[in-house]
């Protein structure tokens, strides 16, 4: 067999190809190069078998001797250099720089005074708060725990005072491996599945055509911005008695300022500020105001002087805001791993999922704008617009009581063909295919999650490093039990005591559920009241167009009272930490329970306070009116709203447009432009107290103090915002198919709006890690469901689409002939239109007119939507055989589309599976690569200390190895 052995220099990494065969002499030369291993003492004859085996299967990716005999670099170190004006400096450059980087450190606030130390964390307080006997405890606490501390009074008011935290190199290690913080040891040995030739040739074809294409502009450029590039090694959890093992190239650098920040946060949230059991942690001082604020600092300003493509990035805040930021590269790629470098994996999950959500949004898009189109193309041709707009001589009946005057049929004609565009032949496609569509973005976005989190050690997070609220250690310290996995004693919460306080909790959900309902309730009597009120206006425009008027200023209502409500819901449930009624009965043993729950609670709320009304609208609105003679009424008094003559779709589509609309604006100013305005204001009063240049001179703990803090929810309005409107893009989408693309072009700006927000105007969030998007994704299946239902109903209800169908093969010209174009649709309006005999009207609904105006005499009947049979029939008003034949058609299309739907998304869901097959064997490679290295290791250091025994000449003839 040929055996061939390339390699390609690019001053990283060689890569090796192996067709069949293995160059062992190539071999021989590189395992010289395996990562800190023995040179001479182990024997390499097991191994080189091992890799002669593999290499049949598989091309092996070796980094070249500098880049595997060097530690990875520290996250600092990947800035460029002679610019790391505000990051942390090795102490080789500060020894090198002597003074000047001292006092360089001094004055851009990074450091304590001595220049040395890092500032790790920041608390604010002020001193004319009463709550000092409390942070006098806390502080005292926070020395005794090893951490550093320094004061600083406030340039603008002397009242404040900051307290600088740092963390020496022994409290990060200790608390390190009581975290089970993964540091890396060795670099990443890759290797690439095994390519055929015939594979190879087209790949090389396929190269030398890309060649002649331009670069992928959506790409970020490595070339000119080189901070881009990552460190990949393998990491394990942080141990004190195998520090040997890990890459240690500078004490100051080896932790992250991120991950030094989280060991802080750690820390502070056990220390007692007072003797009792629930006086403990940070937040409760936060929350009884001994402290205004607590946050990690950012590394600098986020703008410099110099290009960074001439001169690099001045810190990490730099790069991310010119190449995530900027409104410049809205075009381009998320740099994920920046991000998490800099907050950490939880908003870095956030944003990866966006991302994810964002791209898989363009299909949808693009399909929902090819039906929109399809409507106003086939517009010309639709019989049922032609004859709606064709009927003149079509009187129909009042829509209200007394006031509402009859009305041609032909004057609905603009509404009509407003209907047709949204409701056409090719909506039951489309609802099918968003579908199909949300479960192939579910499915594919868990693939990309286990990348992601393969990428960032995240696959056995949660089960090593879930740790304990501080409220439910406090809480529940007095009763513990012994943890199945770990084998340690820990708080327990009683299952009676869980269960009652959930039911107490659930219970104020349901409650304030009750308050929304109430609230669509309210909506419906505006509704109902103001028709009339409209149909009687001064206004000609407004007194033809009273049901859209009406329908318009209640959307418009609605969302006022959605907003109100939902600054309710956040006054009552509040923080968990405080004692907020909503939140403060619940326990959740992890701050993952606690978030799940809260999540779960908040959107439930949300969601029902948000889409009650569009229910309302989709499936009850005109269903219960009765017919003229016999309406219902609601409180024996208001008469129930009708549909306009040319349906209800038209309503539904109104208010998903304007709340959408509105919903997005109205979010995204809350935002970026209220903090934008918030920070305005505080600088404005900087420079009016102060004098316009006195910011320039603040420390970076002063500047951050003057932005404003993250949302006490973390990460949930983010997430609720793109949530809600997924489901206003899946569950209705068969009434609106425009709510994919708005919601596209929103997602669009919403990435650079909050990656905007988090970088330049919020204080740093401390890094928080986090394995998937949480409980979210299980509202997305959930919201997946119910669009499929919601979409059959719909289609089959709300929409005309199955009434023309029964109309076109059992009642129109080419009934019994199995087509259903444009011309089986004739007479299709004249049939779906009952008559009403004017002298059968209830007192308090006949009208004041008595129509002369259309023909010069009193009208004797009129038309009105429904299929009952006419007055002098043997059952006057009764319903006829085609609403029944409409009825079974409706629910026979139910139960066909949801099953039908529902074995797709089974069937894709089986199909695609869960863990990419190249992201499988990476791992299996990675876990058999560690447990050698790991030995290899643990080898040398034995061999080093039998050395040293037998210099010492208290070598034994027993011992081992």
């Amino acid at each position: 067999m040929e055996a061939s052995s390339s390699g390609i220099n690019n001053g990283k990494t060689k890569v090796f190809h192996a067709e069949g065969g293995v160059d062992l002499q190539g071999y021989q030369l590189d395992m010289q190069i395996l990562p800190d291993g023995p040179k001479s003492d182990v024997d390499f004859s097991e191994i080189l078998n091992a890799i002669q085996e593999m290499a049949k299967d598989v091309n092996i990716l070796f980094d070249e001797l500098e880049a595997v005999n060097s530690p990875c670099k520290d996250d600092d170190s990947l800035l460029h250099p002679g610019n790391l004006t505000s990051t942390s400096d090795d102490a080789s450059r500060l020894e090198a720089g002597g003074e000047t980087a001292r006092e360089r450190n001094k004055s851009n606030g990074l450091y304590f005074r001595d220049g040395k130390c890092r500032i790790d964390y920041i608390l604010v307080y002020r001193k004319s708060n009463p709550q000092t006997e409390k942070r006098e405890v806390f502080e005292r606490n926070i020395r005794a725990e090893g951490l550093q501390m320094e004061k600083e009074s406030s340039l603008i008011n002397s009242d404040i005072i900051f307290v600088k935290l740092h963390a020496p190199w022994e409290v990060l290690g200790r608390y390190a491996e009581q975290m089970n913080v993964r540091m890396p040891f060795r670099r990443k040995i890759y290797y690439l599945p095994r390519r055929y030739k015939f594979m190879s040739r087209i790949d090389k074809q396929i190269s030398r055509f890309r060649r002649w294409l331009p670069k992928k502009p959506m790409r970020l450029d490595k070339e000119t911005l080189p901070d881009l590039e990552e460190n990949d090694c393998y990491t394990a959890p942080f141990s004190q008695q195998r520090i040997h093992h890990f890459i240690i190239h500078n004490k100051d650098t080896f932790f992250n300022n991120a991950t030094r920040s989280r060991i802080v946060h750690h820390i502070l949230q056990r220390i007692k500020y007072e003797e009792g059991k629930n006086k403990i942690g940070l937040n409760r001082l936060l929350t009884n105001g001994s402290y205004e604020a607590a946050f990690p600092l950012h590394e600098g300003s986020y703008r410099s002087k110099n290009s960074i493509r001439t001169h690099g990035a001045v810190n990490h805040r730099h790069l991310l805001y010119e190449c995530w930021a900027s409104w410049g590269v809205w075009y381009k790629y998320q740099p994920l791993d920046l991000v998490r470098r800099y907050f950490g994996e939880k908003i870095g999950l956030y944003f990866a999922w966006l991302g994810w959500y964002t791209g898989m949004l363009f299909p949808a898009a693009f399909i929902g704008l090819f039906v929109f189109l399809y409507g106003v193309t086939t517009l010309d041709h639709c019989q049922v617009s032609k004859e709606v707009c064709q009927a003149t001589d079509i009187i129909m009946c009042p829509v209200c009581d007394k006031y509402c005057p009859f009305m041609r049929l032909s004057d609905s004609c603009v509404y009509a063909k407003v209907t047709h565009l949204f409701d056409n032949g090719a909506t039951v496609f489309f609802a099918v295919f968003m579908a199909v569509w949300a479960t192939v973005f579910l499915e594919f976005w868990k693939r990309r999650r286990a990348v992601i989190a393969y990428d960032w050690d995240l696959i056995d997070w949660e089960e090593e490093e879930e740790e304990i609220r501080p409220q439910f250690e406090a809480k529940y310290s007095k009763k513990e039990r012994m943890n199945p996995i770990s084998g340690k004693p820990e708080p327990y919460q009683a299952f009676a005591d869980k269960c009652s306080r959930l039911i107490v909790s659930a219970s104020g959900i349901f409650f304030m559920i009750c308050v929304v309902i109430a609230a669509v309730f309210g909506i419906v009597i505006y509704r109902v009241v103001t028709v009339s009120t409209f149909a009687a206006f001064k206004w000609a425009l407004i007194r033809n167009n009273s049901q859209v008027a009406t329908t318009g200023t209640a959307v418009c209502i609605n969302f006022c009272i959605i907003m109100l409500l939902n600054v309710v819901i956040e006054r009552v449930g509040s923080v968990p930490s405080t004692s907020a009624p909503l939140y403060s009965t619940e326990q959740p043993r992890t701050e993952s329970e606690w978030e799940n729950s809260f999540t779960l609670k908040m959107f439930l709320f949300q969601f029902v306070n948000l889409n009650s009304s569009t229910f309302y609208i989709a499936f009850f609105l005109g269903r219960f009116t009765g017919h003229p003679g016999a309406y219902l009424r609601l409180i024996n008094r208001w008469r129930l709203e009708e549909c306009h003559p040319s349906g209800c779709l038209i309503d539904l589509c109104m208010q998903m447009g304007i709340i959408m609309v509105l919903k997005q604006t109205w979010n995204n100013f809350m935002e970026l432009g209220y903090p934008l305005i918030q920070n305005w204001w505080t600088r404005r009063k900087v420079r009016q107290e102060h004098g316009p240049d006195r910011k320039v001179n603040f420390p970076q703990w002063e500047k951050d103090y003057n932005l404003q803090p993250m949302n006490a929810y973390g990460l949930f309005d983010e997430y609720l915002e793109m949530i809600l409107q997924f489901g206003f893009t899946t569950i209705f989408v068969a009434a609106f198919p425009l709510a994919p693309l708005l919601a596209l072009l929103n997602n669009i700006i919403e990435i650079r709006l909050d990656a905007y927000k988090f970088v330049t105007q919020w204080r740093r969030p401390l890094a928080s890690r986090a394995k998937d998007i949480g409980i979210w994704y299980g509202i997305l299946e959930g919201i997946g469901i119910l669009s499929v239902i919601t979409n059959a109903f719909v289609i089959a209800i709300t929409s005309d689409f199955i009434p023309r169908l029964v109309y076109a093969y059992k009642y129109g010209p080419c009934a019994g002939q199995g087509e259903a174009g444009q011309k089986c649709m004739v007479g299709y309006v004249n049939a779906s239109l009952s008559v009403f005999r004017i002298s059968d009207f209830e007192n308090r609904s006949e009208p004041e007119s008595d129509g002369s105006e259309f023909s010069g005499t009193p009208l004797k009947y009129c038309r009105y939507r429904d299929y009952r049979d006419p007055p002098h029939s043997l059952v006057p008003y009764g319903y006829t055989l085609q609403f029944w034949h409409v009825l079974a058609a409706r629910l026979a299309f139910i139960i066909v589309f949801e099953h039908l739907v529902f074995c797709i998304k089974h069937l894709i869901s089986y199909l695609i599976p869960d863990l990419p097959k190249d992201l499988r064997d990476r791992m299996r490679r990675e876990k058999y690569l560690i447990q050698e290295m790991m030995y290899e290791a643990e080898l040398e250091r034995l061999q080093k200390e039998r050395k040293e025994r037998k210099k010492n000449g208290k070598a034994h003839h027993n011992e081992w190895p």
